[in-house]
Order: C-alpha cells, then sequence, then structure tokens
C-alpha cells in the first residue's frame, strides 16, 4: 500500500497559513490602520499569477492559499478597523483620530 500525502500537506499547510494570517491582520491594522491594503492587493495577485505557472502541485496549491489569504485580509483588515472602533481591541493611540467611535 503507497500513501499520499500531498492532500495532507496541503491541508496542514493551509491550516497554518490561515492562522498565521489572523494575527498579521491584527498587527497590521495596529501599527499602520488601513491605508497599507493596496499592497496586500498587489502580493495577493503577483502570488496567484506565480502560483499559475509553477508545475508542481503543491507548491502551486500552497502559493494559490496564500494569495487568496492575503486578498481576502483586504477585507479583514477593514473589519478589523470597524471590530477597533466596538472596543474588541485596543486602538493604537498613536492613530486615535483615525476611528469613529460609536459608529
Amino acid at each position: 500500500m503507497t500513501f499520499h500525502f500531498t492532500g495532507i500537506i496541503i491541508a496542514v499547510s493551509t491550516f497554518l497559513i490561515i492562522g498565521l494570517f489572523h494575527p498579521l491582520v491584527i498587527k497590521m491594522e495596529y501599527h499602520t490602520g488601513t491605508r497599507h491594503w493596496w499592497v496586500l492587493l498587489l502580493l495577493g495577485i503577483a502570488t496567484i499569477m506565480t502560483a499559475l505557472v509553477i508545475e508542481n502541485v503543491m507548491a502551486s496549491s500552497i502559493l494559490g492559499v496564500i494569495g487568496a489569504s492575503l486578498l481576502w485580509s483586504i477585507g479583514e483588515l477593514f473589519a478589523q478597523k470597524k471590530r477597533v472602533e466596538k472596543g474588541w481591541f485596543p486602538m493604537n493611540p498613536k492613530r486615535k483620530d483615525e476611528y469613529q467611535k460609536g459608529k
């Protein structure tokens, strides 16, 4: 019997990548706000385009997940700002004028 670990490796990689992006978005919003959302966009597009030209299934899949996570993080970055405004996460006191309390 032969075992094929490609699917398991991709699944674990996906889990770890998503787990990594959660605190990344929180830190990014805290330190820079939402003004650098375009960096996530460019990196996401570049990563997905790279995934399209790589023949190795595992590498292409992992790059695709990273690209999708980068693009998904754009929405999460703006959602994180709203969570900060609601008081669910700490506000960076250096940027408190960028938040609208009560909305």
